[in-house]
């Protein structure tokens, strides 16, 4: 079993979670797709429930509430980047060209967390560990094994990621990744960034979350069985077989079965 037994380097996808507009229903669909364990949680954290997946922490479900003359936001995942310092975080966001959503706030005694979005519209969040480091296992079916930011300004990703959390964004050096980079820290590639191009039209700046599977097909196949749906048909490529998927409520993911290593 993939554990993470190591604290997780700033500027690495540490933790995932899905912003859904009927919780009790995400958590259902996740649990039969993945085998996810999950309730409600306690009414002072908003009912953040925290799933596991062999006793081990996975991803976040909560539900989408708004804000003061705000619209309910839509469903979506999110990927959170880990920092030693959420403040200093948010100030260099600040600094560096991007937008604080939601500023620092403490999780309890568990750890500090903020949203932002990066110059170019990619939504993320930052997590500074406490007592709960993030997820706990990766890398194996049902576990988060990939992090990728789509953009189209290569530029400014590179600038900000960097002045933020010391990430550089470097030219994947793999045979078929064409214009595909690799985001690295302290030399490790931690996540991906491709091609905003590459998407359909009008798709906005993002972090895409992806799910290891043992059957992209079958995952496939079952989630429109209770309502979810492709966008992106099952289809072979240098990492895999994968597909981009949109669950019943909108909140769209990636799940890949990786070639044996």
């Amino acid at each position: 079993m993939p554990e993470v037994t190591e604290p997780y380097a700033p500027g690495t996808p540490c933790w995932v979670d899905v912003l859904a507009r009927d919780q009790q229903a995400a958590l259902d669909v996740y649990r039969d797709l993945f085998g996810w364990q999950g309730e409600v949680g306690p009414a002072e954290f908003g009912g953040y429930a925290v799933c596991t997946l062999k006793g081990k922490p996975v991803a976040g479900v909560m539900t989408a509430a708004a804000s003061e003359g705000q619209q309910v936001p839509p469903p979506v995942w999110t990927t959170y980047l880990s920092t030693a310092d959420a403040d200093a975080a948010q100030r260099a966001i600040t600094d560096a060209g991007g937008t604080v959503m939601m500023p620092v706030m403490d999780v309890g005694t568990i750890g500090r967390s903020l949203i932002a979005a990066d110059p170019t519209g990619a939504v993320f969040g930052v997590w500074q560990p406490l007592e709960f480091p993030g997820a706990g296992i990766v890398n194996e079916p049902g576990a988060l094994t990939w992090n990728e930011l789509h953009t189209s300004d290569f530029a400014a990703a590179v600038a900000f990621y960097r002045a933020v959390f010391g990430a550089e964004i470097t030219p994947m050096e793999m045979e078929g990744a064409g214009d595909y980079h690799s985001f690295n820290v302290n030399g490790r590639s931690v996540a991906g960034v491709a091609n905003l191009h590459n998407d359909p039209p009008g798709t906005p700046a993002h972090w895409l979350t992806y799910f290891a599977v043992e059957s992209t097909d079958d995952i496939t196949d079952n989630l429109a069985r209770v309502g979810g749906k492709a966008l992106v048909q099952p289809f072979d490529m240098m990492a895999g077989r994968m597909a981009v998927l949109a669950d019943p409520q909108g909140a769209v993911f990636a799940v890949i079965s990786p070639k044996p290593m």
